[in-house]
């Protein structure tokens, strides 16, 4: 095997081995990263299981009935449409809704997000746990995105969706990139039209558009 194929397969294994940490650390939710990240990787090299908590062990997860959509977008609104944010004024935000802290930690950890905060980014995130599946993930978000103000169903620009949609699935790493690729090309071909808009049924209620 040549240097150029080996390096080529362990990018490949890397990415998966980084997928799989990423959606166990969103699975768990653990109160200190470093040294779950430290347990998680010295199980996984020694062959046992990981420390990934079961679905009815997510303490954390439970108070994500504080997190609505309504609240998604108060908070969304008072980003001004900025795409970047300052992780303390974002922190100040969230605190003044009222939000539980934890909770904004575990959207900060997953995501890693440091001191300059992707917006688009930590509103997935933070969606996530209310939607469960992708697809409604994805509504919520576009729900969220379009405001009170505009008339009509909810609708996001098209590349917004094709942005939200592959970053989830990332963060997921469940679905695979051919798979996200397929979805948005018919999507894209057979569905935009010339708004450049997609509504929310156009991938909630379309039998052909499988997300997940």
């Amino acid at each position: 095997m040549s240097c150029t194929n080996k390096q080529a397969c362990c990018f490949t294994k890397l990415r998966e081995v980084l997928k799989q940490y990423a959606k166990a650390a969103m699975q768990t939710q653990p109160p200190d990263l470093l040294q779950w990240s430290a347990d998680y990787f010295t199980a996984v090299a020694r062959g046992d299981i990981p420390p990934i908590k079961q679905e009815q062990e997510r303490g954390p997860w439970s108070k994500w009935k504080d997190v609505t959509p309504e609240l998604l977008k108060i908070l969304h609104q008072r980003v001004g449409g900025r795409l970047i944010i300052t992780a303390d004024e974002l922190a100040h935000m969230w605190k003044s809704l009222n939000l539980p802290e934890d909770l904004f930690t575990s959207v900060m950890n997953v995501g890693r997000f440091t001191e300059e905060i992707e917006w688009l980014k930590f509103l997935a995130l933070a969606c996530s746990p209310i939607g469960m599946t992708i697809a409604k993930t994805l509504k919520i978000i576009c729900e969220v995105l379009h405001g009170d103000h505009d008339q009509g169903p909810p609708r996001i620009p098209f590349s917004t969706f094709q942005f939200l949609y592959t970053y989830i699935a990332e963060v997921d790493g469940e679905i695979s990139a051919s798979h996200v690729s397929r979805m948005l090309n018919y999507i894209e071909q057979e569905i935009i039209g010339p708004d450049g808009l997609i509504k929310v049924n156009d991938f909630t209620k379309n039998p052909r558009v499988k997300l997940e």
